[in-house]
């Protein structure tokens, strides 16, 4: 299996797994929340925070643009919700400025062509495919010409579609996350071997898991079980206004899931038999012969 360089680290086979801190829209349209999280992040030892960035006149169905939502805001439209916590070129600039400082990496969800066009002017790491734009051929062929590395997400779609998008975007420079798109996700539907099935379909592209666990010790098995990278999403506090936060991690959470996939990499080991220099006294010990 090969490796693609996201930022100064190769992930693949045979190296750490790269843990990504999915803050989305958990900022709840805050600057100085993000900007919290991505401190936590760090604090925690991830490798990397993800945003979600939509151009709302495109990505919000027109059925859907009136109808009225209670916000901490107060009551409006829908529409005007996602205008309402969308970052524009002052908050990125806020965030690119902020990674920098603290060696921390960052990139989003594009989820329409002008929302990749506009994330071009800053320096990410990587472009992330969401499981919602599987298929929309046009958004992945622009994350392409980007010539960034794509990790595409595959909630929600049939191995057919996959192999679509793969055809699409091209084997280079790309990595696969599996994931089910539940939010929280029922742990009899998180399908964990679906990374296995994966790696034997692309074993030259690194595959990872985008996961919506209740838990933490999902996720740690998904790296035993062979994911290169992770995603999970992150919260301030999961009772906090949003969607997304009840299938976050606190901060708390952020920490022991870094602490347990570190240990268990080192535990996972290489499949070769052999007496450890440990062992030598206590077979000295209790063996007769």
């Amino acid at each position: 299996m090969s490796t693609v360089k996201i930022g100064n680290k190769e992930v693949g086979k045979g190296n750490p797994a790269y843990i990504i801190g999915e803050i989305g829209i958990n900022h709840n349209g805050d600057v100085e929340n993000a900007i919290k999280l991505i401190d936590k992040a760090k604090e925690a030892g991830m490798d990397a925070v993800k945003f979600q960035k939509r151009t709302p006149e495109i990505c919000v169905p027109e059925e859907q643009k009136s109808i009225p939502r209670e916000t901490p805001w107060g009551i409006m439209t829908y529409f005007d919700y996602k205008k309402r916590i969308e970052f524009e070129e002052e908050e990125y600039k806020i965030i690119d400025d902020h990674c920098e400082k603290i060696g921390l990496d960052w990139f989003a969800s594009a989820w329409d062509v002008p929302s990749v066009e506009f994330l071009s002017n800053f320096d990410m790491v990587a472009h992330k495919a969401a499981s919602a734009c599987l298929t929309d051929d046009k958004l992945l062929a622009a994350m392409r010409a980007s010539g960034k590395p794509i990790i595409l997400s595959t909630g929600m779609s049939t191995l057919d579609q996959i192999k679509h998008a793969v055809s699409v975007l091209g084997k280079d420079n790309l990595l696969i996350a599996h994931s089910t798109s539940a939010y929280p996700c029922e742990n009899g539907e998180l399908n964990l071997t679906m990374i296995n099935t994966l790696e034997k379909m692309y074993p030259e592209i690194p595959i990872g898991y985008s996961g919506h666990d209740k838990g933490i010790q999902t996720t740690v098995a998904a790296v035993v079980l062979g994911a290169t990278h992770i995603e999970r999403h992150i919260t301030l506090g999961r009772t906090m206004w949003g969607t997304d936060h009840a299938a976050s991690l606190e901060p708390k959470g952020m920490n022991i899931l870094v602490r347990d996939i570190r240990i268990c990499e080192e535990a996972i080991g290489d499949g070769v038999k052999k007496v450890y220099e440990s062992e030598i006294p206590i077979m000295k010990k209790l063996r007769n012969n």
